[in-house]
């Protein structure tokens, strides 16, 4: 099979999906020794993905997300003798003479598009055109495939739930070890940590409403660390900080290095995850990977992730919030056992079990012919 996946995003951002590609490819490169792989990158990506001989990279001129990207496509795709092209990012080329996946990750888009952008929701308004145009749909979760079936009309049939993977690299490390290095990387000792971009449907208002709650109400010193970069509308939620006057107890740490995430994830007292909707939900996962008690919403795709995990809040419940965050950093019992129960729930995840399943797609679909 000659197989393409369209990995130009990659060069644009390293946020959810393109970290989602590269974990793909990556997996598909440990498993498969037969098939014929075609990477499409944006031709000044200078990252190497994988050194199988089977993938081959294949520079495109067509920028991603770009107005006249089916049109470039139309062109330069036909000579690659492809049987199916995976589009990661929701959109397939619409004129093309190969079978199409397409991954669905969230419909966000839909049931919040006043947190889009413009030029997002000009890009994802194609998408009931990908639907209909593609020949499978993997969804990342029981969730976006039963939001996609009610949003979009699309028939059960046609769509494969196959769950994401985090990074192998997010592991459980000696506590004592991760709390020092934070300590002299980033000057925390005691907090809780949230790690997302900083936009509307990430709901950090209401963590912030939460935690100076938790000051008030419980006379706690923790601090709250943010991590991820400025998103859409993100102004309020640091105009809420000087409002609710946290300025000395909340962190922003910015986007911080892979590796110093891990370290970060290893010596927080919890992960805090309020958000209003995910697709799948990385953040949770590779917090329990890393042994960090997990609250997240108890909305979308959250509970399919964390299952009895972790503490699950109503998103939008301040008081809920400010009580599941007091009962982690006070009981130390439940503390250690959410700790052991979140990294035995994140075994159920891999990177080889999603290549492996997605390999079973492609196959599936080529050979419906």
């Amino acid at each position: 099979m000659h197989i393409g996946i369209d990995a130009r995003l990659i060069y644009y951002t390293d946020a959810g999906i393109s970290q989602y590609t590269l974990r793909l490819i990556q997996g598909l490169a440990q498993i498969d020794q037969e098939d014929e792989f075609l990477v499409l990158r944006d031709r000044r990506d200078s990252l190497t993905i994988t050194d199988n001989n089977h993938f081959k990279r294949i520079n495109l001129w067509t920028p991603s997300h770009h107005r006249l990207e089916q049109w470039g496509l139309r062109f330069e795709l036909p000579s690659l003798g492809l049987d199916l092209l995976h589009s990661p990012d929701f959109i397939p080329p619409f004129h093309r003479h190969f079978k199409s996946v397409i991954t669905i990750h969230d419909l966000a888009f839909l049931l919040y598009p006043h947190f889009l952008t413009q030029d997002s929701a000009c890009y994802y308004g194609q998408i009931d055109q990908a639907v209909k145009s593609t020949d499978h749909i993997i969804a990342v979760s029981e969730s976006t495939k039963q939001d996609t079936i009610r949003l979009l009309g699309v028939p059960e049939s046609k769509i494969s739930v196959i769950y994401e993977a985090a990074n192998p690299l997010y592991h459980p490390m000696d506590r004592d070890q991760a709390r020092a290095y934070v300590r002299r990387a980033y000057e925390l000792e005691e907090y809780l940590l949230f790690v997302s971009t900083i936009e509307p449907r990430k709901n950090l208002p209401t963590l912030l409403h939460a935690f100076r709650a938790l000051r008030d109400q419980y006379k706690v010193k923790t601090v709250l660390a943010v991590v991820g970069r400025r998103g859409w509308l993100s102004e309020g939620a640091f105009a809420l900080v000087e409002k609710l006057r946290l300025k000395d107890r909340v962190r922003f740490l910015g986007q911080v290095p892979l590796e110093d995430l891990v370290y970060l994830y290893n010596g927080a007292q919890a992960l805090v995850h309020p958000s209003f909707y995910e697709g799948f939900g990385l953040s949770p996962l590779e917090a329990m990977l890393c042994g960090a008690p997990v609250i997240c919403s108890n909305v979308s795709a959250l509970p399919e992730v964390v299952g009895d995990a972790a503490l699950l809040v109503a998103p939008e419940e301040i008081s809920e919030w400010t009580v599941a965050m007091w009962r982690v950093l006070h009981d130390q019992e439940l503390w250690a056992e959410m700790k052991a129960k979140g990294y035995r729930r994140a075994q159920c995840f891999s990177v080889e079990k999603t290549a492996r399943q997605t390999l079973e797609v492609y196959r599936r679909v080529i050979a419906e012919g």
